[in-house]
This record gives C-alpha cells, sequence and structure tokens, in this order.
C-alpha cells in the first residue's frame, strides 16, 4: 500500500469539505435559515428534525461541520502515522482540531444568543482561518505540485521565490481581512447600505453617517484594493522564471479575485439574492486557499529538500 498518499489527500478533502461548509453557512444566512433550529446542538431537541424549510439548511450545515470534524481527526491520526519526522505538521494538525471546536462553540453561541453581530462575525473568521490552516497542510504535504521551472530546472532562484510566497502571503492576509471586513457587512445587514454600484448612493465617497455605510463603504475600498494585489501578484508570477505549478495557481487567484468582484456588483444589483451572496462567500473562500496554497508551494520550492519524496510503490511477492 502508499499510505504516505493518504495524509496529503486527507488535507485535500478538508479544504474542499471546507469550502463546502462555508457555502452552506452563507446559504443559511441568505435564506434567513439561521434560527430555524432554536436551540444547539439539538434542533427541536432532537439530532433528527424533519429536514424541510429553513430546518433543511440550518441542520443540513450542522451535520456537515461535524463532518469536517471527523475527516480532520482522521486527517490528524495519519500524520501522526506518516509525518513523524515533520513535528510542526502533527503540532498544526492538533491547533486545526483545537480551532475546529472554538469554531463550533461560537456556531452554537450565535444560536443560543440569537446572531449577536460579533459573535456571528467571529464564528466565520474561525471557519476562514481554519481553512487557511489547512491549506498550508494540504499544500506542504502535497506529492502533485510541479515545482520545476519552464525549462525543468529547479524553479526560479531564491531571492524570487521567497518574493513570491511573501506576495502571496500578504495577498491571502488581505483576503483574510477582506472576508472578515465582508462578515460584518452581512451580520449588520449592511449589504444594502449602498445600494448602488459601483457608486455608492450615488457618490464615489458617501456621506459616511453611520455603521453600515462605513462598513460597507470600506469592505468595497479594501476590494480595490485586495484586487489590485492579486493582479499584480499574478502578473509578476507569469514574467518571472516562475516554477509552473506557481503559475498556474496564480493565473487561478487573478480568475478568482475577477468573478469575485462581478459577484459582488451582482450581489447588491439583486438585492442580495441567495445565489450570488452565496456565491461570493465561496469564492472568497477559495481565492483564500489558491493564495495560500500558491504561498506555502513557493515556500517548498524554495527548500527543495523540505518536499515529500515520492511514494514507494511495493514490489510483488511471489
Amino acid at each position: 500500500m502508499m499510505t504516505e498518499a493518504l495524509l496529503p489527500r486527507a488535507y485535500k478533502v478538508t479544504v474542499v469539505w471546507t469550502l463546502l461548509l462555508l457555502l452552506l453557512g452563507s446559504v443559511v444566512h441568505a435564506t434567513e435559515s439561521s434560527l430555524a433550529c432554536p436551540d444547539w446542538p439539538t434542533c427541536f431537541g432532537t439530532m433528527v428534525p424533519e429536514m424541510s424549510g429553513g430546518v433543511f439548511w440550518e441542520h443540513l450545515h450542522r451535520l456537515v461541520a461535524g463532518g469536517l470534524v471527523l475527516m480532520f481527526a482522521l486527517a490528524t491520526w495519519l500524520a501522526h502515522r506518516e509525518a513523524g519526522d515533520r513535528r510542526w505538521i502533527v503540532r498544526a494538525s492538533w491547533a486545526g482540531i483545537a480551532l475546529l471546536l472554538v469554531q463550533s462553540l461560537f456556531g452554537g453561541l450565535t444560536v443560543i444568543y440569537r446572531l449577536p453581530d460579533l459573535v456571528s462575525t467571529t464564528h466565520l473568521s474561525l471557519a476562514f482561518g481554519f481553512l487557511a490552516l489547512a491549506t498550508v497542510l494540504a499544500a506542504a504535504t502535497s506529492q502533485d505540485g510541479d515545482l520545476s521551472g519552464p525549462t525543468g530546472a529547479a524553479g526560479g532562484d531564491a531571492a524570487r521565490l521567497t518574493s513570491i510566497a511573501r506576495w502571496g502571503a500578504g495577498a491571502a492576509g488581505l483576503v483574510f481581512l477582506q472576508s472578515v471586513l465582508g462578515a460584518l457587512v452581512r451580520h449588520m445587514d449592511a449589504g444594502m447600505a449602498c445600494p448602488d454600484a459601483p457608486l455608492c448612493l450615488g457618490q464615489v465617497v458617501p456621506p459616511l453617517v453611520n455603521a453600515p455605510i462605513i462598513t460597507h463603504f470600506s469592505h468595497r475600498v479594501l476590494a480595490l484594493v485586495v484586487t489590485l494585489v492579486v493582479l499584480g501578484l499574478a502578473l509578476h508570477v507569469w514574467r518571472v522564471e516562475a516554477p509552473r505549478a506557481l503559475k498556474r495557481w496564480a493565473a487561478a487567484a487573478a480568475g478568482l479575485v475577477l468573478v469575485q468582484v462581478a459577484l459582488g456588483f451582482a450581489s447588491v444589483l439583486t438585492v442580495l439574492a441567495v445565489t450570488p451572496v452565496s456565491l461570493h462567500t465561496l469564492v472568497a473562500a477559495a481565492l483564500l486557499a489558491t493564495l495560500v496554497y500558491l504561498a506555502t508551494l513557493a515556500a517548498r520550492a524554495h527548500r527543495p529538500e523540505s518536499r515529500p519524496s515520492p511514494p514507494a510503490t511495493t514490489a510483488a511477492v511471489a
């Protein structure tokens, strides 16, 4: 058996699972189903409520969240078995378990205390933080990244790769901050504080007279900064002699940020319709994961000795 391949697969499944969970969470909020189950951790006093209306989305969200905890627990167990020589991976996995449990607790508090803005925002922010951690682990253990250069040689010099890693990490940090600000917009019900786009209340800079307008407008301004930074990163990666894998992930980030801007416009112009609002959250999460993966791969390319060895095939025994 090639058991070494199981750990990176477990982390990648975790990343995809987390993206699905974030999408479901956005659907729950967009359909106003957040309090469809008025108690926690049960739903109307049972773990198997009738799955209809808002209960369907809210309880499905809870079930998928529980599955994510089990999935990452499996990944942590595999890390103990397969990454014993890289102790930071094991420690990071346990940190992820703790992060998931705290995030689940905040999910319960959002229900118990009837959706307070800061608690709900913290709940979503922790989910994005866990996604970033899981993505680092997926990239660090990945065995299928093409880190060779355009001519098949080692991909780029140390300074170039370090620059890409730092730029990618910085862009990911900006996307995380933008996502936290977006969570505030969502939970403050400030999504329509600027009911027009690309202007806000018919002006380039609206009158900043209350918290919803300030938060919404700040979200738009930071979105512009994020877009310029991500596009600049993608252009830089494609212009220099970077590994092929980095070029692919940089192109993916550029595509995602443009889709994200379009979904932001669509969310406002459709008066927060469920589909564009939910996809807006999903693409933000996918963009964060893409940038984190890019930055981690660049760091790995800079330190080729840290790459995992390809799994050895088992010889047949006569």
